[in-house]
């Protein structure tokens, strides 16, 4: 028995690179699908190799730090939000990302790319998110700006980039792991014409990307109570307890410390509004739940 990381799954074989750093396929026992569970590329797992030209067999999948429904990954530590000044950044997709990423314990960036063709972008993530927890950086793919920085932040982390179509997503791939990672719409490795797009676990200099076929919304499973929304914004924290009414969950209610603050300018009222198109989503779904 051996232990090691899905780096690729396709077919029903997977790819496991082992602690030997050697590659081996194997197939998952039909227990997994008996217990309604599927293997993820990033999922650590117990195997058996196999022999001659035989291949091993998954035998346990360990307990997963995070879960990702679409793209189905698995174990990310770090999703970095990619943005840029054009297109125009989507800030509730931003935002959206965000709580995903801290619902599952993961650490974020937002990485502000194409910044040598103008500011607006990194001017706006600074003003609004100044509060939220958050790391921004200044990024340029194309001049090679600030990738030493990001590089640092991805050191020891598995890394998923995220983000609108457009921003650069796989320029700055290759840029960082001096890869030719199709630009456009798609990041993933060039395997030939008609290669099938899939995720893989690449790991070059030290670095742990998660590679996957293009997506503009990272899904997580969001149906929370409505009253924990409000945790996953630490901007939120100094003004706990200050409401007239209790709970408030900082939707419109009178005497809303939340409120007050945007008034006050110590809030970001773009930021604020955005969680309430949230809030309410979150109620709807959480009155769906058993529909």
């Amino acid at each position: 028995m051996m232990k090691g990381q899905i780096i690729e799954g396709r077919g029903g074989l997977y790819t496991v690179r082992g602690e030997d750093k050697a590659e081996y396929v194997l197939r998952a026992k039909k227990k997994f699908r008996r217990q309604h569970v599927k293997p993820l590329v990033g999922d650590l797992v117990d195997f058996t190799p196999g022999t001659g030209d035989e291949h091993g067999w998954l035998e346990e999948i360990l307990p997963r730090q995070s879960e990702c429904l679409r793209p189905p990954v698995a174990n990310i530590t770090l999703l970095a939000l990619v943005l840029a000044p054009a297109p125009a950044p989507d800030w509730l997709l931003i935002d959206k990302l965000l709580l995903g990423a801290k619902m599952q314990n993961m650490k974020t960036v937002i990485v502000c790319n194409k910044c040598d063709l103008g500011e607006s972008a990194i001017e706006e993530a600074t003003r609004d998110y100044a509060n939220a927890d958050v790391q921004i950086l200044r990024v340029s793919a194309h001049k090679a700006e600030g990738l030493d920085a990001l590089k640092e932040i991805m050191r020891g982390e598995t890394t998923c980039f995220a983000g609108q179509s457009g921003v650069g997503k796989s320029t700055l791939l290759n840029a960082l792991l001096g890869l030719s990672l199709e630009t456009g719409d798609i990041s993933r490795i060039e395997r030939g014409k008609h290669t099938t797009r899939h995720a893989a676990l690449l790991e070059i200099d030290g670095l742990r990307v998660m590679d996957t076929p293009g997506f503009s919304l990272f899904e997580f499973e969001q149906v929370m109570d409505p009253a924990e929304l409000m945790e996953y914004y630490p901007e939120f924290a100094d003004y706990l307890g200050e409401c007239r009414f209790q709970p408030c969950y900082h939707g419109n209610e009178p005497g809303c410390a939340v409120s007050r603050a945007v008034q006050e300018g110590k809030l970001s009222a773009v930021r604020v509004e955005r969680y309430r198109q949230l809030l309410e989503k979150t109620r709807q779904l959480w009155r769906e739940r058993y529909d």
